[in-house]
């Protein structure tokens, strides 16, 4: 019986390696940040939209071609990119009245679980922002793979959520005469990504 417990053992663990070693691993995607942006709007005075981007970020993707379920995202910008086409406004955003980016230099997003959600998929994981980090949903659409013209294999991921900047810690809140803030607290947030296959 012990003999016949332990062939059988060892068969079971020989097809679960022979599994193992056929399933398709998942590939890795690295972001070409001349064809991605990260950018973000916010109400100024009540009546207008701020653009903003953040210029440097990186972003790895595990894409997995038989099952997006079991894909990952790892993104990480740098806050002192950050970039309003105006210095003086950006010197304010890095501040501690706004992203401290002196003691909070990355924002980042890992996620923990890809799920789909009616035609679209949804990535759940860690968004950290002046270092509070807060568990979120980010719904996205996924464009490819596709070769292009130069023989690599790339794709395209769309974004777009908003959040609450107070949530993050980013309080600063100077009130007009109106009862309305200068700088809204709700923030849209836009992300393109065009990422080649490493």
């Amino acid at each position: 019986m012990r003999r016949k417990a332990l062939t059988a053992g060892i068969i079971s663990a020989a097809i679960l390696f022979a599994f193992a070693a056929g399933a398709p691993a998942a590939d890795k995607y690295t972001v070409d940040p001349t064809h991605s942006s990260v950018v973000f709007a916010v109400k100024h005075m009540v009546i207008s939209n701020v653009l903003g981007s953040f210029d440097k970020f990186d972003a790895v993707i595990m894409y997995d071609p038989e099952n997006i379920e079991k894909s990952s995202v790892d993104v990480s910008i740098d806050v002192a990119s950050v970039n309003t086409k105006d210095e003086d406004r950006d010197k304010h955003l890095r501040s501690e009245d706004f992203l401290d980016a002196a003691k909070n230099p990355n924002i980042t997003f890992k996620s923990e679980k890809i799920k789909k959600k009616g035609d679209q998929y949804v990535a759940v994981g860690a968004l950290t922002i002046r270092g509070v980090t807060k568990q979120v949903e980010l719904p996205f659409t996924l464009n490819g793979p596709i070769t292009n013209p130069w023989g690599q294999v790339v794709m395209g991921i769309e974004i777009e959520f908003k959040l609450d900047r107070k949530e993050y810690n980013v309080k600063f809140d100077k009130a007009m005469d109106n009862g309305g803030l200068v700088v809204g607290n709700d923030v849209k947030v836009v992300i393109n990504l065009e990422a080649k296959k490493s």
